[in-house]
């Protein structure tokens, strides 16, 4: 298929390229426990298992991530929409959003701090490298412990592409056959 094509604004390319789910990171640092919502993020190495993040140092969650090298990266589904969009439009500075949106912190294995029960998987971070933080607010984790339900095999994740408009996670299909056993 070829497609008719016009100029496109390069401030919304994300629009095609947002890399994953719509997470919640929660942190925690000197007694204070903040969640921000995050869709900047990517999968860089399979072991260790290591994943990019670009947190603003305007969100209040960057001074404890980076204070405390460490956070929780928490993959909601679609059940959690409205509370992931009320919580990124929101400061920890001024609200404690596991009270005000009525999420469950539970104490996480590894990492001080808290997974947020309600999401169907939780990755236990801490910092990796350090070398993006200042230049471009990029923060490369490394995943220490991870949990997952047992029923979410193909959760229903949702994904933003800009201008308020979410896509749900939608049919899987399988191309297993096509692929050479070492790269499944």
């Amino acid at each position: 298929m070829k497609y008719a094509k016009k100029d496109f604004p390069v401030s919304e390319i994300r629009r095609f390229l947002e890399p994953g789910p719509i997470v919640l990171v929660s942190s925690f640092y000197k007694g204070e426990t903040d969640i921000m919502t995050m869709g900047w993020h990517t999968v860089l190495e399979f072991s260790p298992s290591l994943i990019g993040c670009m947190i603003t140092n305007a969100n209040h969650s960057f001074e404890l991530i980076r204070k405390s090298k460490e956070c929780v990266i928490n993959i909601p589904e679609v059940a959690l929409l409205d509370k992931a969009v009320k919580i990124g439009n929101c400061s920890g500075e001024n609200v404690d959003k596991f009270e005000e949106f009525n999420l469950t912190a539970k104490k996480a294995s590894i990492v001080k701090a808290p997974l947020i029960e309600e999401c169907f998987a939780n990755l236990e971070c801490r910092l990796y490298d350090a070398k993006l933080v200042q230049k471009y607010n990029f923060f490369i984790f490394e995943v220490v412990k991870a949990h997952a339900a047992k029923s979410a095999k193909y959760p229903k994740t949702f994904h933003y592409t800009g201008d308020g408009v979410f896509t749900l996670s939608g049919r899987n299909v399988t191309r297993r056959k096509l692929f050479k056993p070492e790269y499944l």
